[in-house]
C-alpha cells in the first residue's frame, strides 16, 4: 500500500496530483483511501482475530476448527480456511503430543471381540469403550479409568485415583451403570488385568452388559477411547506441571464436564456437543413415539 507515502508527501507540501502522476495511479483512488484508510477486509480480519484471541485465551487447547465453531456460535460465521490463516498469523494453535506406548504384555481375553473396529453406534448405550490413562504429579501418579459412549462421545462414567487397580475400573463402570441404566450394552476394553478381574466381569454380567476385548498387539481395536485420552492429554495433562494429585483431579473433572461435554463441538455430531447431541435425539425419539 503506497497511499500513506502520498499522504506524507502531501504533508510536506508536495502536490497530490503530481505525486499520483509520478507513482502512476489516480488521485481519486488516493482520496477514496483517505476517507477510509483501512480496507473493509482488513477491518473484518482484525475484528475476527480479536474474537479468536479471546476464545483461545478462554480455552488455549482449542485449535482453529473449534475456534471456528466458537465464532459461528457467536454469530460471526466465516470459512475455516480464513480462520486457519488468521490463527496462523496470530500464533493461535493447540499443541499435540503422542501418548507413550506401554511395554506390558496383555493377558488372556475373558471376552471375544464383539466390536471388530466398528467404532460407531446408532443409539445411546449401545456401545461403550473403556481404558485407563495416567499422568505424573509432584506427589505421585494419578490414574483415570473412563467409559465413552460411541453414539455421542459422552464420557458416561469415570473414576480417578492414585493406584491403577481393578477397583478403579470397577468404580468407573458402576458410575456409568448408575448414570445410564443400560440394557444389553457392549463394553469394549483392552486385555488389561483391571478389565479381566472377576469383580469387573461379574458386574458386567449382573447388569446385563456384554464384555468385549480387542486382539493382542492391536492398539487400533480400542482407538475410540484412546482418541479421547489423547485429547485429555493435550488439553489437560500436558498443559502444565501439576503440584498435586488433587489439583490434577479437579482439572480433569472440570475439563470433562465443562469443556468436553458442553463446549467442544464435533463435526461427526453435526457441530453439536455430546450433551446437545443426546438431548436432540431424546426429543426426536419422543416425537416419534407420539407420532
Amino acid at each position: 500500500m503506497i497511499y500513506p507515502l502520498v499522504r506524507e508527501l502531501a504533508d510536506d507540501g508536495f502536490s497530490v496530483r503530481l505525486t499520483c502522476r509520478v507513482l502512476k495511479f489516480s488521485p481519486q483512488g488516493y482520496y477514496r483511501w483517505l476517507k477510509r484508510p483501512v480496507p473493509a477486509r482488513d477491518y473484518e480480519n482484525a475484528y475476527l482475530t480479536n474474537a479468536l484471541v479471546g476464545a483461545h485465551r478462554k480455552d488455549p487447547a482449542f485449535g482453529y476448527r473449534f475456534l471456528s465453531d466458537e465464532l459461528e456460535r457467536k454469530g460471526m460465521a466465516t470459512g475455516e480456511r480464513r480462520v486457519w490463516r488468521l490463527c496462523s498469523q496470530a500464533g493461535l494453535w493447540a499443541s499435540f503430543v503422542k501418548k507413550p506406548r506401554s511395554s506390558k504384555k496383555p493377558g488372556p481375553p475373558v471376552h471375544g471381540d464383539l466390536v471388530l473396529r466398528k467404532f460407531s453406534a446408532t443409539r445411546a448405550n449401545q456401545l461403550w469403550f473403556t481404558d485407563i490413562t495416567e499422568h505424573p504429579t509432584k506427589n505421585g501418579k494419578l490414574y483415570m479409568c473412563s467409559l465413552e459412549d460411541a453414539f455421542s462421545g459422552r464420557i458416561v462414567g469415570y473414576s480417578i485415583g492414585p493406584r491403577m487397580t481393578s477397583g478403579l475400573a470397577l468404580c468407573a463402570l458402576q458410575n456409568a451403570i448408575t448414570l445410564r441404566r443400560p440394557e444389553g450394552t457392549i463394553c469394549h476394553s483392552d486385555r488389561g488385568s483391571q478389565f479381566r478381574s472377576g469383580a469387573f466381569t461379574r458386574t458386567l454380567k449382573n447388569n446385563g452388559l456384554r464384555g468385549s476385548m480387542g486382539r493382542v498387539a492391536a492398539a487400533g481395536d480400542n482407538a475410540r477411547i484412546e482418541s479421547f485420552h489423547s485429547l485429555l492429554q493435550n488439553n489437560v495433562l500436558d498443559s502444565k506441571k501439576w503440584e498435586s494429585q488433587e489439583e490434577l483431579r479437579i482439572a480433569i473433572v472440570t475439563w470433562i464436564e465443562k469443556t468436553y461435554h458442553r463446549r467442544r463441538r464435533k463435526r461427526s455430531l453435526g457441530k453439536m456437543t455430546p450433551v446437545e447431541y443426546e438431548a436432540a435425539h431424546e426429543v426426536l425419539d419422543k416425537e416419534l413415539l407420539v407420532a
